[in-house]
């Protein structure tokens, strides 16, 4: 007679069997999620931070360019060429000699970087901040004189970049200009590192500017810039007193005039030289003080030693742009001469 099987056996056959199909499906899905990890990848910069950092380059190119041009009063251009990695050795090949090479310190990562200025750029630079009209010699070794003015235009060059940098808590100092011997010794020669190239122009010469810095070490700051970028840009303090600077130093065409009026054409075609014609104004009426075109309020004709001036009575709230018309004199009545 055979064995008749209860529900309770009928229940553990079928989950015997689901057991056995599921094991072997789970040991593929495990097998999935494994990934080879090449450890030659240590250090590698994505796609989307090597955007970011060209963004950022590309911001401390033009700060930079704008500094410069205003500080030399000349012509200065500077443009970012290219940004990649390569190991510190590749970098060192690319090395021109002479050229001024210092380092600089990446705080708070602790780790030091490299930043180089061909010497084709210094014989202008350094003869228009002695005074001259930036001309350029052949290049060659620069004595004590000139490597102080240079390290002067270096440091500035930094100042820009924490500008640029600041927004993911970066920081650049300034150490000291490396000697040729000991520039190799700063990294291994297999670290890889990025690159990031600079073209600078002037009137005489043009020449190059490299920016070497770990890769390795970029890393944690490159995630936040990549977060940061799709944040609102807020101006730091700095930033806001630098555009309060520059423009303090702009010149804005201002005219102190007669309000509108209407003067009869057979009025006008009597004028002749000498005479005096007789505006339809009270005596004490103010004149307008335009700014830009625009009125900015109203003011009195004054007289400050040798010179004209406006004795401002009020200044308009609002910024609605008025006719701009075109009085001459700064006076009660206008002569003819």
């Amino acid at each position: 007679m055979g064995k008749q099987l209860g529900q309770g056996d009928i229940d553990a056959l079928f989950a015997a069997a689901g057991a056995s199909v599921s094991e072997p499906t789970a040991g593929l899905a495990s097998e999935a999620l494994l990934e080879r990890y090449d450890y030659s990848r240590a250090g590698q910069i994505s796609n989307d931070q090597m955007r970011a950092i060209s963004s950022v380059n590309d911001l401390f190119a033009r700060n930079l360019m704008h500094t410069m041009s205003a500080w030399l009063r000349t012509p200065f251009k500077m443009k970012l060429v290219a940004g990649e990695q390569l190991p510190f050795s590749e970098f060192l090949e690319r090395l021109s000699s002479p050229s001024y090479i210092c380092s600089i310190r990446l705080e708070p990562l602790g780790a030091v970087g490299l930043l180089e200025l061909e010497l084709a750029l210094a014989s202008p630079i350094v003869d228009v901040l002695l005074g001259g009209v930036g001309r350029a010699w052949p290049t060659r070794e620069l004595t004590d004189i000139e490597e102080a003015i240079l390290t002067s235009v270096v440091q500035m060059a930094v100042q820009e970049l924490n500008l640029a940098w600041q927004s993911v808590g970066l920081e650049f100092v300034f150490e000291k200009r490396e000697s040729e011997p000991t520039v190799p010794r700063m990294l291994t020669a297999g670290e890889k590192t990025l690159c990031v190239s600079f073209e600078a122009r002037m009137p005489e010469a043009q020449g190059a500017m490299n920016l070497c810095l770990p890769a390795v070490v970029l890393n944690a700051i490159l995630r936040r810039l990549i977060s940061e970028g799709d944040r609102p840009k807020r101006r730091s303090k700095e930033a806001h007193a630098r555009i309060r600077e520059l423009m303090g130093e702009a010149k804005i065409g201002a005219v102190l005039q007669f309000p509108m009026m209407r003067l009869r054409a057979s009025e006008l075609a009597a004028l002749e030289p000498g005479t005096v014609l007789r505006l339809p104004l009270p005596k004490h009426s103010t004149s307008e003080l335009r700014v830009g075109g625009l009125q900015f309020g109203r003011a009195h004709p004054v007289r400050t030693g040798e010179h004209r001036g406006a004795q401002l009575e009020y200044a308009n709230d609002n910024d609605d742009q008025n006719d701009a018309s075109g009085g001459q004199s700064i006076d009660e009545t206008m002569s003819v001469n």
